[in-house]
């Protein structure tokens, strides 16, 4: 059904991108009607090409796969900006004179955004640093890091080496512990076998863990969780683990999945019951449920999934359905973060900010602040985020 939706969303895009594009003066007298209809036709079908057989395999497929998401993106930048223009002149009834013309500025102002997202979307994350008080956190654990990673989206693009650098850039934060939140992988059917040694370089005292995502593990000939076990990354699907004493850490299977599909039971109850007493942080990959974690006695709560929107203005669609989109959020006495994904989805493009990866610091309510001596690496890296 998404995939059904998407085809149809993108293919009202190029009828209405290739037909203000045909009205603006300077394509007009140069480019023929023919020309600009068989663009069209070409670059739907590119797409069209690569999301129906281009997805989880490699070569030329995935390369076509690419250039077509990539499309995508590029087409629904320049259409929010032809459709500004659209609005502001009343599809061209008023300022009849100017209206073409600016139709071109829009068309300019698409490939511009269009070129920014790219080199976003290719960019490194950044480490983004936050330090969270968790009332009831043992002694123990009292400074101790915790490194989030969410939305990898690890395939055909992007693949081995850049799930490495991924993990060397974890090693340099020297983390305690390291959480993956789901999304992990990218592919139809597609073997992950040759990311074990990537993954493996991923390594914490108190363990690496994930949670699955509604892309990881949907379909029987997916090896996801076979590749996080042969690579020592343990898995919670509805249950806890006390990592240490007095600190429990719980894991649900993707809600949104888990609704879609109408499966019984109650993931987050089941993630919780029977716990010790103790700090909880409870890893979802989506953020819903939230309020309940909190009146469950979660402390922490981290999420990815959203993406921040990843490409500027769709996050202000994806907040109707997500009210957590990224970043830190207090919710009763538990803390939620979002992370906006470290990798990409589809597109290899981001407008306005760049991946992110988490680096938490666990304090005690009890105690004093602490200098926060990795900010100096989140600095290099581009800054801190809002609310951390």
């Amino acid at each position: 059904m998404f995939g059904t939706i998407l085809i149809l969303i993108v293919t009202v895009m190029h009828v209405y991108v290739f037909w203000r594009a045909a009205s603006v003066p300077f394509v007009k007298q140069r480019i023929p009607t023919r020309v600009i209809v068989i663009s069209g036709m070409i670059l739907w079908l590119v797409f069209y090409l690569g999301r129906v057989y281009g997805r989880g395999v490699s070569g030329a497929a995935a390369a076509v796969q690419l250039v077509g998401m990539n499309w995508m993106a590029v087409l629904f930048l320049t259409a929010t900006a032809l459709l500004t223009v659209d609005t502001v002149t009343g599809f061209g009834l008023l300022m009849r004179r100017s209206a073409p013309a600016l139709r071109g500025l829009a068309l300019l102002a698409g490939g511009l955004l269009s070129a920014i997202a790219l080199v976003q979307g290719l960019r490194p994350p950044e480490v983004h640093d936050y330090e969270v008080r968790i009332a009831g956190l043992p002694r123990e654990m009292e400074g101790k890091v915790l490194v989030a990673l969410s939305d990898l989206h690890v395939g055909p693009h992007p693949g081995k080496s850049w799930l490495e650098a991924r993990a060397a850039q974890v090693r340099g934060l020297e983390p305690d512990l390291v959480v993956l939140l789901g999304d992990l992988f990218e592919g139809r059917g597609a073997s992950h076998a040759e990311l074990v040694p990537a993954l493996q370089g991923l390594s914490a005292p108190l363990g690496v863990w994930a949670v699955p995502g509604n892309h990881d593990f949907r379909r029987s000939g997916d090896d996801g969780l076979a590749t996080l076990d042969a690579a020592g990354v343990q898995v919670l699907i509805n249950r806890w683990v006390e990592i240490s004493p007095g600190l429990v850490l719980a894991g649900v299977e993707d809600l949104t999945v888990h609704r879609r599909r109408g499966h019984g039971g109650d993931p987050l109850a089941h993630a919780l019951a029977g716990r010790p007493p103790g700090a909880v942080i409870l890893l979802s990959h989506t953020p819903l449920q939230y309020e309940r974690a909190a009146e469950e006695g979660v402390d922490l709560m981290l999420s990815g999934h959203t993406h921040g929107g990843q490409i500027w203005p769709f996050g202000y669609l994806v907040r109707l359905a997500y009210p957590l989109l990224e970043g830190r959020y207090q919710v009763g006495d538990m803390t939620a973060i979002v992370c906006r994904g470290t990798g990409t989805w589809g597109p290899r493009m981001r407008l306005w900010r760049t991946g992110e990866i988490l680096c938490i610091t666990l304090r005690s309510v009890q105690a004093k602040s602490a200098p926060r001596y990795r900010e100096s690496r989140t600095t290099r890296k581009g800054g801190l985020s809002a609310g951390s």
